[in-house]
């Protein structure tokens, strides 16, 4: 096949100018597409990108048995769906820890059983799953905030001296419950129950907490839990983000308002992708210019982005003060990734969903897991 800048023969002078100019349109357009990836703000990480003919990393197994410890039954513990995920760097090995929902009937979402599994990779590129899941319900004194819902949504850091704490929500199909676990080497866990079970004789126990991201920063080459003027903080929830310190890591104490008020750092907003609902991403980054939060954002059709559709879900960035992380200094006004690929726009959650989870530094790059509509594990990098 000839290429479009050979010399052609034509009498038509209109047309030769148009041959004549082809390479010269094709560059500008390689420049559109080159510019149309650069990040909205300079304090953004990023900007990411898909591999080439991306597709799912990880996704569900309806030949994966496991014996269930409550029920005595072997199940097929990822037969629904693979997504959701959290990662973290040991021995320079990728640990992505993923929610594995088991299929329970023709339920709806949340009416299914979930435990968390892993897999590993040594380069980025292919991953392996663990035989059996890493983290599960069990006949511990956590089984009656765990069961029979599961174990949902992780995020995962690690501390300086090399304890792994997790922060997942516990799901017995009444109240879904932000709690910590920890562990050494990321198999073994010991379950701390709801994060904020201690504060104030438990005000929030019985009430909707998720999505814990515990604030980081990147030494020596790693990201580990930062101190901020002493204790470790933590963004939560949906549909508007609140904040949390600790001291320890396990017990948290919401901030609150002088009368005693949960007070969002974050909230949606009407005219923009995240109108309906803001819920805290992967761990945030601590930065030169201050705590660079990733967040999961839902539009709203009729209020926010009408090209979005509705219920979308899509990932924004935002940047908070690094002394007081309740501080918003700067917001991205679109998405930085949203659903765009088949697989991101089909399956469980049907409106799309790029659900952001997990954030490590690997080999020089970025790498930022998601989940796509609730059904597999992707993921994109920036250098």
């Amino acid at each position: 096949m000839m290429p479009i800048w050979a010399p052609i023969t034509c009498k038509n002078k209109k047309m030769r100018f148009i041959l004549k100019c082809l390479p010269v349109i094709a560059l500008l357009f390689a420049n559109i597409s080159l510019q149309a990836q650069h990040k909205e703000k300079e304090w953004m990480l990023g900007p990411f990108h898909r591999p080439q003919n991306a597709k799912p990393i990880l996704q569900k197994d309806a030949a994966s048995r496991f014996t269930d410890p409550i029920t005595g039954e072997d199940v097929h513990w990822e037969s629904m769906a693979t997504f959701n995920p959290a990662a973290i760097i040991k021995n320079d090995t990728l640990f992505v820890l993923y929610r594995a929902e088991e299929k329970l009937g023709e339920q709806e979402i949340g009416g299914h059983r979930s435990r968390i599994g892993m897999a590993t990779s040594v380069d980025g590129l292919v991953y392996n799953k663990k035989a059996v899941p890493a983290f599960y319900p069990a006949e511990d004194d956590q089984k009656k905030n765990e069961w029979p819902g599961g174990v949902e949504d992780p995020r995962i850091v690690e501390t300086e001296d090399g304890l792994y704490v997790l922060t997942y929500t516990q799901w017995n199909r009444k109240v879904p419950r932000l709690a910590v676990a920890t562990s050494t080497d990321l198999m073994n866990w010991e379950k701390h129950g709801p994060a904020f079970q201690k504060h104030r004789e438990g005000v929030y126990l019985d009430r909707e907490t998720k999505s814990g991201a515990i604030i980081t920063q990147l030494k020596n080459g790693k990201l580990v839990a930062a101190k901020i003027n002493g204790k470790y903080w933590m963004y939560y929830g949906v549909p508007h983000i609140w904040l949390a310190s600790s001291e320890n890591l396990v017990d948290w104490e919401p901030i609150e308002t002088y009368e005693g008020t949960l007070a969002p750092v974050l909230s949606p907003r009407p005219g923009y992708f995240d109108s309906w609902l803001v819920e805290a991403g992967p761990p945030p980054l601590l930065t030169d210019e201050g705590i660079v939060m990733l967040y999961n954002a839902g539009n709203s059709q009729n209020i926010g982005v009408s090209h979005l559709g509705n219920r979308v879900y899509t990932g924004g960035q935002a940047l908070f003060d690094a002394q007081e992380p309740w501080k918003l200094l700067d917001r991205g006004d679109a998405p930085f990734i949203k659903p765009e690929l088949p697989f991101e726009k089909s399956g469980q959650y049907k409106d799309g969903t790029t659900f952001l989870e997990g954030l490590v530094r690997f080999n020089g790059q970025w790498y930022l897991y998601y989940g796509t509509a609730d059904s597999m594990v992707s993921v994109v990098t920036a250098k």
